[in-house]
This record gives C-alpha cells, structure tokens and sequence, in this order.
C-alpha cells in the first residue's frame, strides 16, 4: 500500500510544506516548548537558526531552532550538543512540536 500512497510523513501545520517522515521517529516521549514532541532521527525543508546553549528537562545542551523553509514557522530545535553523557544519543537529532507538525498520507 505504500508504493500507492507513499511514505507516511508529517507537514508544518500552518503550510503543509513537509518536513519528516514517521519511520525516522526515534521517541515519542520528549516535551517540546508547546507540550508533547516527537525526536526524529532526520528533517527535511526546515532551517537551522543560530546555536545557543539551553537549560533543558535533561541537562544543559546547545541547541538550534528549527524552523519551515517554506513559512518560517518555529517547529522545535536540534540538538548540537549534549554536556552530560547519557544525552549523547541526541546529537544531531531533530525535536518537532506535536502542535506544529500534521499527519499526512496517512
């Protein structure tokens, strides 16, 4: 059924423009600025805004806002860098905001 309908991936919520696919979900448990949020092990049409160092629930991080490419509209952030060895795994990983993100081809 794929091959008829395509890959099953998520769109920004205010354009549609899409931005990651559900097999690169790696966690569903994760809190965003807005409440719940999914970590993507890729994103696409998206750009990376300005490194910052974060306070976050599991320790400092630097991190960069992502945002659509098409609108503009914040989606989450990636994770440049984990201080604290147990959030390693982050690295290079991407957050989107359940809010900001719509099912498609579903």
């Amino acid at each position: 059924m794929e091959e008829i309908l395509g890959p099953r991936l998520y769109s920004c919520y205010n354009c549609r423009n899409h931005v990651c696919l559900h097999d690169d979900i790696i966690s569903k448990t994760f809190q965003g600025r807005t409440g719940r949020a999914f970590l993507f092990s890729h994103a696409m049409n998206v750009v990376v805004g300005h490194k910052e160092d974060r306070h976050l629930l599991t320790g400092l991080h630097t991190v960069a806002d992502i945002s659509c490419s098409d609108c503009g509209e914040v989606l989450g952030w990636k994770y440049v860098k984990a201080y604290d060895i147990s959030q390693k795994y982050k690295e290079g990983k991407f957050i989107l905001e359940k809010a900001k993100i719509i099912k498609e081809n579903w």
